[in-house]
């Protein structure tokens, strides 16, 4: 082990005796007490000196036996201690590509402050390669969405979308303008691979040779340049990811309203099945619209406005991250929604359906069964199933 201080947290003294990590509370600590030599010892645990040589020098420093190893064990139960050798092979062959590991560092030194274990934020960046993500979509939102992971080292980003790029699918960090006119999903997986550290192979989509949804996906994102078709997800269209038990999150961008979530875990948290039920509960005329919305003919130019499109596509990405990493993100079970041109975000709770197939709806019988959603209605201090998931889906990495 080679320690080393999180050198994601920047360092300062309150008095004499406590330093304090971080300068955001989200993540900041603070240490008491620490004498003069022990605040001088801090800084040779910058991941260069393993545990040997540490003692020698805490010694040389007129430090008492023990005293290094004790210290080593506080500032790692707080949180506050990585290894610089840690990880794992994974994460051995990721530090062999200093090329790749450079763009990633960022990366890393974000998750050292939610991996509470030394090593435990290069296991997780190492283990992002692995990964194969499909993104739906690929236009103003599904483009930049899947650069972001792409270039945050997930290692097998599929895209898949039909018909050409147009002039309003162009987007800073998505499709660029040279692309205009050639197949969607061709430029898109250019972008992908120009954003990935690694440079990953090409490839095609992601089905089996049977051609249903292939199990080895991580993650499916639904991005839809149709704005109706993330309002308003059609059930029957993702029935084949419920029953092959694969997580599939939607993200996109209807009229000036910037959606993220839900986060769909098959038999743990409500589906857009629910979604659809618990909408007709609470308004009766909800399959009448419906109705109306998809059979009548869709402008040719969708309202998405580009500074939200980007907006959507960032918190989307960290969602997927975070969900790929191991953690459970709090679209899981609800959809986040942003409008223009105040950008504050709110949370609608998807709840469990009792008449829903997809499994949680048994569960959820005599359970709240409506949205958070009417344009004059709150549901105040409650919270989504999804929050109170026993962990089968954490450990996801």
């Amino acid at each position: 082990m080679h320690p080393m201080v999180k050198p994601a947290l920047r360092r300062g003294w309150r008095d004499l005796n406590t330093v304090q990590f971080g300068m955001a509370p989200a993540h900041a600590m603070v240490l008491s007490p620490v004498d003069t030599a022990t605040g001088s010892f801090l800084t040779l645990l910058d991941g260069t000196r393993g545990l040997p040589l540490l003692r020698d020098e805490g010694r040389r420093m007129g430090l008492p036996d023990g005293h290094v190893d004790g210290l080593v064990e506080r500032l790692s139960r707080a949180g506050l201690l990585d290894d610089a050798t840690g990880g794992g092979p994974a994460a051995d062959a990721l530090r062999g590509r200093p090329a790749v590991l450079d763009r990633l560092r960022p990366d890393a030194a974000s998750l050292s402050l939610v991996a509470p274990d030394p090593g435990d934020a290069m296991r997780r960046l190492a283990a992002r390669h692995a990964l194969r993500v499909q993104v739906r979509g690929v236009g103003r939102v599904g483009a930049v969405l899947a650069t972001a992971l792409a270039g945050a080292g997930v290692g097998r980003v599929d895209v898949q979308d039909g018909g050409c790029v147009e002039p309003w699918d162009v987007a800073p960090g998505g499709l660029p303008v040279e692309s205009v006119g050639e197949r969607r999903d061709e430029a898109a997986r250019r972008a992908v691979r120009r954003a990935a550290p690694g440079r990953p192979p090409r490839h095609g989509g992601a089905r089996s040779a049977s051609g249903h949804d292939d199990p080895g996906l991580s993650l499916v994102i639904v991005a839809p340049r149709d704005g109706l078709a993330v309002h308003a997800p059609d059930p029957a269209a993702f029935e084949p990811l419920i029953h092959s038990g694969t997580p599939h999150l939607f993200a996109g961008v209807v009229e000036g309203t910037g959606v993220v979530g839900p986060l769909v875990l098959p038999g743990e948290t409500a589906c857009v099945g629910c979604l659809d039920r618990g909408r007709t509960d609470r308004d009766p005329a909800w399959p009448r619209l419906l109705a109306q919305w998809r059979s009548g003919r869709p402008r040719q130019v969708p309202a998405c406005d580009l500074t939200l499109a980007a907006t959507v596509a960032g918190l989307a990405a960290g969602h997927a991250l975070a969900f790929l990493d191991g953690g459970l993100p709090s679209s899981a079970g609800t959809r986040w929604e942003v409008s223009v041109p105040g950008f504050d975000w709110h949370a609608r709770p998807v709840w469990q359906h009792p008449a829903c197939p997809c499994g949680p709806g048994e569960k959820g019988k005599g359970e709240q069964t409506s949205e958070d959603e009417g344009p004059h209605e709150t549901m105040a201090g409650q919270q989504p199933h999804a929050a109170r998931l026993s962990g089968t889906w954490r450990a996801h990495v």
